[in-house]
């Protein structure tokens, strides 16, 4: 009340609700005299961070496999899985997950980067968010849904500062590079990387980011008015500084900030410590592959793969000391009480498990992700079984964030966080989550991707994962079916005659899924002989 009377003996009666918001904001007379005024009344804005709305930093490496983070090996994790963790050094991420709520089973629905991606900003599947495959100038059917609500466009609109800083990959390349109007950004065929324009960044208005460019030690960069970086200096590094920047330096320190930051390592290519920092490789140089890939999935096979191990391991753990430069940032900056932090990944990593692709399969080095998520003020530490999808992050965010009311309808993604405050309660958690791979569909005589073919469908259960995969005719080419309670490794692929039951059981649950997500398999009915819908 006494805030108020100051306002209106300065103003008269010029307050307003912002329905965007549903938040009250001054319609002021001098921008000097309300900085003056906000200052005297409220010691920041309107907006400043509260308890009520904390401030969000997501950071999410490419490619990053659950396994590969050394505390699983350690008392109080260890009992909560059935695999052996890498012989990785982490000693930052193993910290925060002491502090944390750490998910064992948090799932890439369709591990793919840009899929992954779009289903993370929307909340949405695949069909629904615009990016179906990856992001590239031969795929115009692939790309972020410009009428999409974004999880940053709901921040912006209730007062949240948002920036982007790093690898995007949502866009479909097109001929807009600032530099060259008229022109594409890379002069590769199809080009991969992309410039997005001001219009299309879904309400962050700090950016320092790029489409998808793997160089490691030679990135590039266009920052919020368009002006290309480029650095001679490995990724995260650079990055770990910018993100620090922002902190102390770019932000209004009156208002509460969504910063998402994507580092590209340790994603592929991952061959020489021309990929890594040299100082990372020397801790597994030594190392004979045996005690490096040490899951017993290990494809003898892929000897060429196996030996990307050390610089790939490499990777990760200058990745965990440049988090944990930004984790000491926010210490010093008294932001880490009442900040939310959340570290995961798009997808896996096989490494020479099962398959020679790293990623876009149903086994779990490639669909299980890190999901670690810090909030001192309202999360006490856990380790919890919730099975996690792609399109939940949204909405749990937002939820976490004292934005529940304002998760767009559209969103098909769930509201999990209550299971983040509820400890040691399975009562109510997803049963199962779907597995999807799309590939091409039909192309043009040029080349042009004009449809997709939802290739493989699947679900993974807290028990079992089970995959299909269809040809054109969209009858069954191939089945995996693994019970990973009995089988983690997955290196017995289940009889489905032999398992009709729990098979049935599993379609009957993929079936519900598929219509929930409103999938082109529901829509088509494939496979309706198996599959209930």
């Amino acid at each position: 009340m006494i805030q108020k009377k100051l306002l209106r003996l300065f103003f008269g009666n010029k307050i307003i609700s912002n329905p965007a918001s549903k938040q009250k904001r001054i319609m002021t007379k001098s921008s000097i005299i309300s900085s003056v005024i906000t200052g005297i009344c409220f010691s920041g804005s309107l907006y400043a961070q509260t308890d009520k709305h904390p401030n969000v930093i997501y950071i999410f490496p490419d490619q990053f496999r659950n396994h590969a983070m050394q505390f699983w090996n350690n008392k109080g994790f260890k009992e909560h899985v059935d695999f052996v963790a890498d012989p990785v050094h982490t000693p930052n991420i193993d910290k925060f997950a002491k502090e944390s709520v750490v998910l064992s089973s948090a799932q890439s629905n369709c591990p793919l980067s840009s899929p992954h991606r779009g289903m993370f900003l929307t909340g949405m599947y695949p069909d629904k968010s615009g990016i179906t495959l990856n992001c590239n100038e031969s795929r115009p059917i692939s790309s972020l849904n410009k009428e999409a609500t974004t999880i940053s466009d709901v921040f912006n609109n209730n007062g949240y500062q948002c920036a982007y800083i790093g690898k995007y990959h949502a866009d479909f390349p097109t001929p807009n590079n600032p530099q060259n109007p008229g022109t594409y950004v890379s002069d590769e065929k199809p080009v991969w990387d992309a410039y997005t324009s001001p219009e299309h960044r879904h309400g962050f208005s700090y950016w320092y980011s790029y489409g998808t460019f793997d160089v490691h030690k030679s990135p590039h960069y266009w920052d919020t008015e368009g002006k290309k970086h480029e650095i001679k200096e490995w990724s995260p590094k650079h990055e770990a500084d910018k993100v620090i920047e922002y902190l102390k330096e770019k932000r209004s320190a009156d208002k509460p900030f969504f910063l998402v930051w994507s580092i590209n390592p340790p994603h592929s290519p991952y061959r020489s410590v021309n990929d890594c920092m040299e100082e990372d490789y020397n801790l597994y140089k030594d190392i004979p592959l045996s005690e490096l890939l040490i899951r017993p999935n290990v494809n003898p096979a892929l000897k060429e793969k196996q030996e990307c191990a050390p610089f790939y391991f490499a990777s990760v753990t200058g990745v965990d000391r440049e988090f944990g430069r930004v984790l000491e940032a926010l210490k010093e900056l008294n932001l880490d009480k009442n900040t939310i932090v959340v570290f995961s990944s798009d997808h896996g990593e096989t490494m020479a498990s099962h398959v020679l692709d790293p990623k876009n399969s149903p086994y779990t080095e490639s669909m299980n992700v890190p999901f670690i998520v810090r909030y001192p003020k309202v999360l006490k530490p856990q380790v919890s079984p919730l099975l996690l999808s792609s399109p939940d992050i949204m909405p749990t965010l937002l939820s976490l964030s004292g934005l529940k009311k304002e998760i767009p309808e559209e969103v098909q993604g769930k509201d999990l966080s209550s299971y983040l405050k509820r400890k040691n309660s399975k009562k109510g958690m997803p049963q199962g989550v779907l597995y999807i791979r799309n590939v091409d569909g039909e192309k043009t005589k040029e080349g042009i991707v004009t449809s997709y073919f939802p290739v493989a469908r699947g679900i993974k259960t807290e028990r079992y994962t089970l995959a299909i995969t269809i040809d054109k005719k969209k009858q069954i080419k191939d089945i995996l079916f693994f019970d990973d309670k009995q089988d983690p490794y997955q290196l017995n692929n289940l009889s489905v005659e032999e398992h009709k039951t729990e098979f049935e059981i599993l379609c009957k649950q993929m079936g519900l899924l598929l219509k929930e997500a409103g999938d082109p398999w529901y829509k088509e009915k494939i496979l309706s002989d198996k599959i209930i819908y």
